[in-house]
């Protein structure tokens, strides 16, 4: 048996929702431009403002129209009110898949999902030295990236995709104010990037940074922040497509 490629799949990406505070009809026109170009939804985190149930069940109508499959992950404004079980299980039953360190084939491949955290990128990653509150936040950032790196050791296709909320890499931040890009996302997270091999990564949180970068080995990974792409992408609905080969058996 050959593996030969064939046509392609395509994977529609889009993160930072803040349903509600993103208008009806933005989120509307995004998710009716995915059904219909793309047979994968990813949706990378933020997908509501406060975290708070009813703003969930607002979203979960706007999905309900979507006819292909739909893998997310939750943002940090999906916790702020400390009800993400909640957040997760009415959009579950809407149709969406949260990932939270698992993953899930499909058209083989493997999608792969993590929230991520921050601490920084490099040499200037926070490290856990000093306070004991330093050494939560830092053994959160830690935690993250082994749960991604975890789930990406279970995959047993040749190729995953992953998604995430927080940047892991600090390319995909530059145009944010550089106090701030220690919170955006943490470089751990791409340690674990380039251990498997990876078709491309997705994040949002970083709202005015870059639509793309790469990681040390070269994984593409493409910002999807929706504010971000409506400002630099005006002229179509502000979604990342990816299209992917796809392997058909011979």
């Amino acid at each position: 048996m050959t593996m030969d490629y064939k046509d392609t799949i395509r994977i529609a990406a889009v993160g930072d929702l803040h349903c509600p505070k993103t208008p009806d009809d933005v989120l509307r026109a995004v998710f009716k431009y995915a059904n219909e170009e793309a047979e994968v939804l990813l949706l990378c985190g933020d997908l509501t403002d406060y975290g708070k149930p009813e703003e969930a069940v607002t979203l979960a109508k706007l999905l309900s129209d979507v006819r292909i499959p739909m893998l997310g992950v939750l943002g940090n404004h999906d916790y702020e009110s400390g009800q993400p079980h909640d957040v997760e299980r009415i959009l579950c039953e809407a149709g969406l898949l949260i990932l939270d360190g698992d993953f899930r084939i499909l058209h083989d491949i493997g999608f792969v999902g993590a929230k991520g955290f921050a601490g920084g990128f490099g040499e200037r990653a926070l490290q856990p030295w000093g306070e004991d509150v330093l050494k939560h936040f830092v053994r959160e950032a830690i935690d993250e990236a082994l749960k991604l790196e975890s789930a990406l050791a279970k995959v047993q296709v040749s190729r995953r995709i992953v998604l995430m909320h927080y940047a892991p890499i600090a390319q995909t931040t530059y145009g944010e104010p550089p106090e701030i890009v220690p919170f955006l996302g943490s470089s751990r997270l791409e340690e674990a990037l380039n251990r498997y091999p990876i078709v491309a990564a997705f994040h949002g949180h970083a709202h005015h940074g870059s639509l793309e970068g790469r990681t040390r080995d070269q994984v593409p990974i493409y910002n999807v922040a929706l504010p971000l792409l409506q400002r630099m992408c005006p002229d179509r609905p502000p979604v990342r497509i990816l299209e992917v080969p796809c392997l058909v058996a011979t």
